[in-house]
Protein backbone atom coordinates (compact mmCIF):
# COMPACT_ATOMS: atom_id res chain seq x y z
CA UNK A 1 0.00 0.00 0.00
CA UNK A 2 1.52 3.43 -0.98
CA UNK A 3 0.14 6.46 0.12
CA UNK A 4 0.87 9.67 -1.67
CA UNK A 5 -0.12 13.32 -0.68
CA UNK A 6 -1.07 14.77 -3.49
CA UNK A 7 -1.44 17.87 -2.35
CA UNK A 8 -0.65 19.51 1.44
CA UNK A 9 -1.88 22.91 1.30
CA UNK A 10 -4.72 24.72 2.38
CA UNK A 11 -7.58 27.43 1.20
CA UNK A 12 -4.86 29.61 2.15
CA UNK A 13 -3.51 29.64 -1.73
CA UNK A 14 0.59 29.04 -2.24
CA UNK A 15 2.28 28.26 -5.75
CA UNK A 16 3.96 25.22 -4.61
CA UNK A 17 1.41 23.32 -2.63
CA UNK A 18 -2.04 22.04 -4.03
CA UNK A 19 -5.13 21.62 -2.17
CA UNK A 20 -5.90 18.75 0.05
CA UNK A 21 -5.91 15.68 -1.33
CA UNK A 22 -4.00 11.95 -0.96
CA UNK A 23 -3.70 9.03 -3.11
CA UNK A 24 -3.99 5.50 -1.38
CA UNK A 25 -2.60 3.06 -4.17
CA UNK A 26 -2.82 -0.64 -3.58
CA UNK A 27 -3.31 -4.02 -5.72
CA UNK A 28 -5.43 -2.33 -8.87
CA UNK A 29 -7.22 0.19 -6.25
CA UNK A 30 -6.76 3.76 -6.73
CA UNK A 31 -8.28 5.66 -4.00
CA UNK A 32 -8.51 10.04 -3.95
CA UNK A 33 -9.10 11.24 -0.93
CA UNK A 34 -10.57 14.83 -1.18
CA UNK A 35 -9.93 16.69 -4.28
CA UNK A 36 -8.45 20.02 -3.59
CA UNK A 37 -7.21 22.53 -6.05
CA UNK A 38 -4.76 21.24 -8.37
CA UNK A 39 -5.60 17.70 -7.59
CA UNK A 40 -5.94 16.12 -11.05
CA UNK A 41 -2.04 17.91 -12.15
CA UNK A 42 -0.49 16.06 -8.76
CA UNK A 43 -2.21 13.00 -9.80
CA UNK A 44 -0.45 13.01 -13.41
CA UNK A 45 3.06 14.06 -11.23
CA UNK A 46 2.45 11.23 -9.27
CA UNK A 47 2.11 8.57 -12.25
CA UNK A 48 -1.75 8.06 -12.27
CA UNK A 49 -3.75 9.06 -14.89
CA UNK A 50 -7.44 10.20 -14.06
CA UNK A 51 -8.64 7.07 -15.93
CA UNK A 52 -7.25 5.07 -13.35
CA UNK A 53 -8.86 6.28 -10.45
CA UNK A 54 -11.45 4.06 -8.96
CA UNK A 55 -12.75 5.15 -6.27
CA UNK A 56 -13.14 9.10 -4.34
CA UNK A 57 -13.44 9.39 -0.82
CA UNK A 58 -14.80 12.44 0.78
CA UNK A 59 -14.24 13.37 4.18
CA UNK A 60 -16.38 16.40 4.62
CA UNK A 61 -17.69 19.24 1.94
CA UNK A 62 -15.26 22.42 2.56
CA UNK A 63 -14.56 24.19 -0.79
CA UNK A 64 -10.99 23.78 -0.06
CA UNK A 65 -11.44 19.79 0.02
CA UNK A 66 -13.35 19.31 -3.04
CA UNK A 67 -13.04 22.37 -5.20
CA UNK A 68 -11.06 19.95 -8.05
CA UNK A 69 -14.05 17.53 -8.12
CA UNK A 70 -15.52 18.74 -11.45
CA UNK A 71 -11.79 18.68 -12.95
CA UNK A 72 -11.21 14.60 -12.09
CA UNK A 73 -14.95 13.59 -13.05
CA UNK A 74 -14.97 15.82 -16.54
CA UNK A 75 -10.78 14.28 -17.54
CA UNK A 76 -11.63 10.97 -16.03
CA UNK A 77 -14.59 10.58 -18.66
CA UNK A 78 -13.23 12.60 -21.60
CA UNK A 79 -9.37 11.07 -21.30
CA UNK A 80 -10.84 7.25 -20.70
CA UNK A 81 -11.40 5.28 -24.07
CA UNK A 82 -14.79 3.95 -24.34
CA UNK A 83 -14.07 0.53 -23.80
CA UNK A 84 -12.79 1.13 -20.41
CA UNK A 85 -15.76 3.36 -19.77
CA UNK A 86 -16.90 2.40 -15.86
CA UNK A 87 -18.72 4.56 -13.62
CA UNK A 88 -16.55 6.70 -10.84
CA UNK A 89 -17.40 5.86 -7.63
CA UNK A 90 -18.01 9.02 -5.17
CA UNK A 91 -18.01 8.25 -1.74
CA UNK A 92 -18.91 10.86 0.86
CA UNK A 93 -21.02 11.66 4.19
CA UNK A 94 -24.37 12.90 4.07
CA UNK A 95 -24.57 15.80 1.39
CA UNK A 96 -22.39 14.21 -0.76
CA UNK A 97 -25.05 13.59 -3.32
CA UNK A 98 -26.48 17.70 -3.28
CA UNK A 99 -22.91 18.23 -4.04
CA UNK A 100 -22.27 16.18 -7.23
CA UNK A 101 -25.97 17.17 -8.55
CA UNK A 102 -24.99 20.53 -8.85
CA UNK A 103 -21.59 19.83 -10.15
CA UNK A 104 -23.01 17.71 -12.66
CA UNK A 105 -25.71 20.49 -13.58
CA UNK A 106 -22.41 23.03 -13.76
CA UNK A 107 -21.07 20.81 -16.30
CA UNK A 108 -24.12 20.03 -18.38
CA UNK A 109 -23.45 22.01 -21.32
CA UNK A 110 -19.93 21.12 -21.44
CA UNK A 111 -21.25 17.65 -21.41
CA UNK A 112 -23.49 18.68 -23.81
CA UNK A 113 -20.85 20.02 -26.53
CA UNK A 114 -18.24 16.93 -25.69
CA UNK A 115 -21.23 14.21 -26.57
CA UNK A 116 -22.53 16.53 -29.84
CA UNK A 117 -18.27 16.00 -31.26
CA UNK A 118 -17.50 13.03 -30.24
CA UNK A 119 -19.21 9.77 -31.13
CA UNK A 120 -16.96 7.35 -29.40
CA UNK A 121 -18.66 9.38 -26.10
CA UNK A 122 -22.16 9.07 -27.15
CA UNK A 123 -21.05 5.28 -27.80
CA UNK A 124 -19.62 5.03 -23.72
CA UNK A 125 -23.35 6.78 -22.62
CA UNK A 126 -21.60 10.63 -21.11
CA UNK A 127 -20.69 11.06 -17.61
CA UNK A 128 -21.18 8.05 -15.13
CA UNK A 129 -21.09 8.53 -11.35
CA UNK A 130 -22.22 6.22 -9.11
CA UNK A 131 -22.42 8.51 -5.82
CA UNK A 132 -22.49 6.64 -2.24
CA UNK A 133 -23.01 8.29 1.30
CA UNK A 134 -22.12 6.94 4.32
CA UNK A 135 -23.11 7.87 7.98
CA UNK A 136 -20.53 7.05 10.81
CA UNK A 137 -20.02 3.11 11.69
CA UNK A 138 -21.13 2.15 7.95
CA UNK A 139 -18.34 -0.26 6.33
CA UNK A 140 -18.43 0.17 2.38
CA UNK A 141 -16.98 -3.00 0.48
CA UNK A 142 -14.79 -1.90 -2.89
CA UNK A 143 -13.66 -4.73 -4.76
CA UNK A 144 -11.45 -6.61 -2.04
CA UNK A 145 -10.82 -3.30 0.12
CA UNK A 146 -12.78 -2.46 2.71
CA UNK A 147 -13.77 0.91 3.88
CA UNK A 148 -15.07 1.71 7.50
CA UNK A 149 -16.06 5.22 8.10
CA UNK A 150 -15.55 6.85 10.91
CA UNK A 151 -17.11 10.14 12.65
CA UNK A 152 -14.91 12.83 12.93
CA UNK A 153 -15.13 16.57 14.89
CA UNK A 154 -14.87 19.21 12.38
CA UNK A 155 -17.89 21.06 14.19
CA UNK A 156 -19.90 23.26 12.84
CA UNK A 157 -19.00 21.20 9.71
CA UNK A 158 -21.60 18.18 9.95
CA UNK A 159 -21.38 15.26 9.25
CA UNK A 160 -17.55 14.59 8.60
CA UNK A 161 -15.91 11.56 8.06
CA UNK A 162 -12.51 9.48 8.37
CA UNK A 163 -11.92 6.48 6.31
CA UNK A 164 -10.01 3.15 7.96
CA UNK A 165 -9.19 1.44 4.37
CA UNK A 166 -8.13 -2.16 4.53
CA UNK A 167 -6.60 -3.94 1.45
CA UNK A 168 -3.72 -6.69 1.44
CA UNK A 169 -3.08 -7.33 5.14
CA UNK A 170 -2.62 -3.32 5.50
CA UNK A 171 -4.40 -0.56 7.17
CA UNK A 172 -4.56 2.99 6.36
CA UNK A 173 -6.25 5.76 8.62
CA UNK A 174 -7.15 8.75 6.78
CA UNK A 175 -8.78 10.84 8.83
CA UNK A 176 -9.53 14.67 7.22
CA UNK A 177 -10.13 17.94 9.24
CA UNK A 178 -10.57 16.88 12.85
CA UNK A 179 -9.69 17.51 16.51
CA UNK A 180 -9.30 14.67 18.52
CA UNK A 181 -12.22 12.70 19.91
CA UNK A 182 -12.39 8.83 20.89
CA UNK A 183 -13.70 8.01 17.34
CA UNK A 184 -10.80 9.12 16.00
CA UNK A 185 -8.74 6.88 17.89
CA UNK A 186 -11.10 4.06 17.17
CA UNK A 187 -10.34 4.62 13.31
CA UNK A 188 -6.32 4.57 13.87
CA UNK A 189 -6.18 2.10 16.08
CA UNK A 190 -2.58 -0.17 15.35
CA UNK A 191 -3.48 1.02 11.68
CA UNK A 192 -0.18 0.94 9.41
CA UNK A 193 0.01 4.52 8.19
CA UNK A 194 -2.14 7.59 9.83
CA UNK A 195 -3.16 10.27 7.72
CA UNK A 196 -3.89 13.60 9.75
CA UNK A 197 -3.81 17.28 8.43
CA UNK A 198 -2.33 19.72 10.81
CA UNK A 199 -1.89 23.06 11.61
CA UNK A 200 0.65 24.84 13.85
CA UNK A 201 -1.44 26.77 16.34
CA UNK A 202 1.58 29.11 17.90
CA UNK A 203 1.84 30.25 13.78
CA UNK A 204 -1.55 30.98 13.45
CA UNK A 205 -1.70 33.14 16.27
CA UNK A 206 1.21 35.15 14.73
CA UNK A 207 -0.24 35.29 11.53
CA UNK A 208 -3.24 36.72 13.48
CA UNK A 209 -1.60 39.49 15.25
CA UNK A 210 0.22 40.68 11.70
CA UNK A 211 -3.47 41.01 9.93
CA UNK A 212 -5.60 41.88 12.57
CA UNK A 213 -8.42 42.51 9.92
CA UNK A 214 -8.31 39.09 9.26
CA UNK A 215 -7.70 37.79 13.20
CA UNK A 216 -11.19 36.09 14.47
CA UNK A 217 -11.32 34.36 11.32
CA UNK A 218 -7.90 32.89 11.31
CA UNK A 219 -8.59 32.01 15.02
CA UNK A 220 -11.32 30.73 14.33
CA UNK A 221 -9.65 27.34 12.61
CA UNK A 222 -7.95 26.91 15.87
CA UNK A 223 -10.94 25.37 17.35
CA UNK A 224 -11.63 22.29 15.12
CA UNK A 225 -8.50 21.35 13.88
CA UNK A 226 -6.07 18.87 14.77
CA UNK A 227 -2.19 21.07 15.98
CA UNK A 228 1.13 18.98 14.89
CA UNK A 229 1.20 18.08 18.92
CA UNK A 230 -2.41 16.61 18.82
CA UNK A 231 -1.63 14.51 15.93
CA UNK A 232 1.03 13.10 17.80
CA UNK A 233 -1.09 12.54 20.67
CA UNK A 234 -3.40 10.70 18.64
CA UNK A 235 -0.77 8.72 17.32
CA UNK A 236 0.83 7.49 20.33
CA UNK A 237 -2.49 7.08 21.80
CA UNK A 238 -3.59 4.29 19.40
CA UNK A 239 -0.51 2.71 18.21
CA UNK A 240 -0.41 3.40 15.04
CA UNK A 241 2.98 2.51 13.20
CA UNK A 242 3.65 5.48 11.26
CA UNK A 243 2.19 8.78 11.45
CA UNK A 244 1.88 11.54 8.24
CA UNK A 245 0.77 14.86 8.19
CA UNK A 246 -0.75 17.28 5.63
CA UNK A 247 -2.38 20.10 4.95
CA UNK A 248 -0.08 22.73 6.96
CA UNK A 249 -1.59 25.58 8.43
CA UNK A 250 -0.04 27.63 7.82
CA UNK A 251 2.30 26.82 4.83
CA UNK A 252 5.13 24.55 5.80
CA UNK A 253 8.46 27.03 4.67
CA UNK A 254 11.23 25.25 2.99
CA UNK A 255 13.74 24.22 5.59
CA UNK A 256 11.21 23.55 8.51
CA UNK A 257 10.30 20.40 8.17
CA UNK A 258 12.40 19.58 11.55
CA UNK A 259 10.50 21.74 13.59
CA UNK A 260 7.37 20.79 12.29
CA UNK A 261 8.30 17.18 12.76
CA UNK A 262 9.76 17.79 16.38
CA UNK A 263 6.07 18.99 17.76
CA UNK A 264 5.52 15.52 17.30
CA UNK A 265 7.99 13.49 17.93
CA UNK A 266 7.42 14.73 21.70
CA UNK A 267 4.80 12.66 21.80
CA UNK A 268 4.75 9.75 19.01
CA UNK A 269 7.85 7.81 18.96
CA UNK A 270 7.64 6.03 15.74
CA UNK A 271 8.35 7.63 12.23
CA UNK A 272 7.15 10.83 11.34
CA UNK A 273 6.24 11.63 7.52
CA UNK A 274 5.93 15.25 6.07
CA UNK A 275 7.07 17.63 3.47
CA UNK A 276 6.07 18.51 -0.29
CA UNK A 277 3.36 17.65 -2.56
CA UNK A 278 4.09 14.57 -3.50
CA UNK A 279 5.76 13.07 -0.58
CA UNK A 280 5.21 9.48 -0.15
CA UNK A 281 5.32 6.53 1.95
CA UNK A 282 4.96 2.26 1.56
CA UNK A 283 3.53 0.27 3.74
Amino acid sequence: MKITLLGTGSPLPDPNRAGPSTLVSSGAHNVVVDCGRACVMRLTAAGVFPPFVNLVLLTHLHSDHICDLNDLVTTRWITTPAAMAAPLKIVGPVGTRRVVTGMLEMLALDEQYRLAHHEDLRTAGGMKIDVVELHAGDVHEHGDMTIGAFRTDHRPVEPTLGYRITHDGKVAALAGDTVPCDELYDMCRHADVYVQTVLRDDLVKGLASALPANAARLTDILDYHSTVQQAGRTASRSGVKHLVLTHYVPAMQAGTEDEWRSLAAEYFAGPITLGPDLTSVEV
